[in-house]
């Protein structure tokens, strides 16, 4: 069994996430090709947020945001808090982020998910948690790529009467798609909805360039700008 100091009050920073997810191969860097083809100087698999610290974090972030969203809006309906996680990876982080919300903010979301192939007894549907019905909800994601899946997830939402009040993802690539803007430029575009990011490529950038990085590279840095200037928005 594996022990670790677990501090008191985890609050959320993008350079202690980032360090962790390096910790954890959740962020990796390196030359990946991506599905556009592109060789990526680093890549970010959200399928190993597989710890109860890295989980916990990463929860704590999407709380913080969507409560400031909350008092942006002067704490228009707390209450009626809506969130959602898109299967599969979303429903452990939909979960822990409802968890969060309440125990550091006070604020008592509802929150469900999407099942990937509907269920034909029982209570039936591909939806499981709170009621959507006539709710602005909020949609949790890890990285939003060509924003295809996102989609997916607002034609569910759609169809069960419900809208989206705003999405949040762990990490924003911030480079261009098909075309001079980048999927989730093109998403808050076209739903005219905030879409958030805890984490970016700068914050990646800033976290290499830093003295007091256990991974300052120099080689990695040089090359993490030349790939945001020849992609990034």
């Amino acid at each position: 069994m594996s022990h670790v100091t677990r501090p008191q009050d985890p609050t959320f920073s993008s350079h202690q996430f980032i360090q962790l997810a390096l910790d954890n191969q959740v962020l990796k860097f390196g030359e990946f090709v991506l599905k556009s083809g592109r060789i990526s100087p680093y890549f970010f698999n959200a399928g190993l947020l597989a710890t109860g610290e890295m989980l916990s974090l990463l929860a704590r972030g999407y709380a913080d945001a969507l409560a400031e969203q909350m008092s942006a809006n002067n704490g228009e309906n707390e209450q009626e808090l809506v969130i959602f996680g898109a299967a599969y990876k979303g429903i452990p982080f939909v979960a822990a982020t409802a968890q969060a919300l309440w125990l550091h903010h006070g604020i008592n979301a509802k929150w469900g998910y999407n099942r990937k192939e509907a269920k034909t007894h029982g209570e039936g549907g591909n939806l499981v948690g709170a009621d959507v019905t006539g709710k602005a909800v909020w949609v949790l994601d890890d990285v939003i790529t060509a924003g295809t899946a996102m989609r997916e997830v607002v034609e569910i939402l759609e169809q069960a009467g419900a809208s989206v009040a705003g999405i949040i993802v762990a990490l924003d690539r911030k480079e261009k798609g098909q075309a001079e803007h980048s999927a989730i430029q093109e998403l808050a575009a076209t739903l005219e909805v905030p879409v958030r990011a805890l984490v970016d490529i700068d914050d990646l950038i800033s976290y290499l360039a830093d003295e007091n990085s256990q991974y300052k590279d120099a080689t990695q840095l040089a090359k993490m700008q030349h790939y945001r200037e020849q992609y990034g928005v």
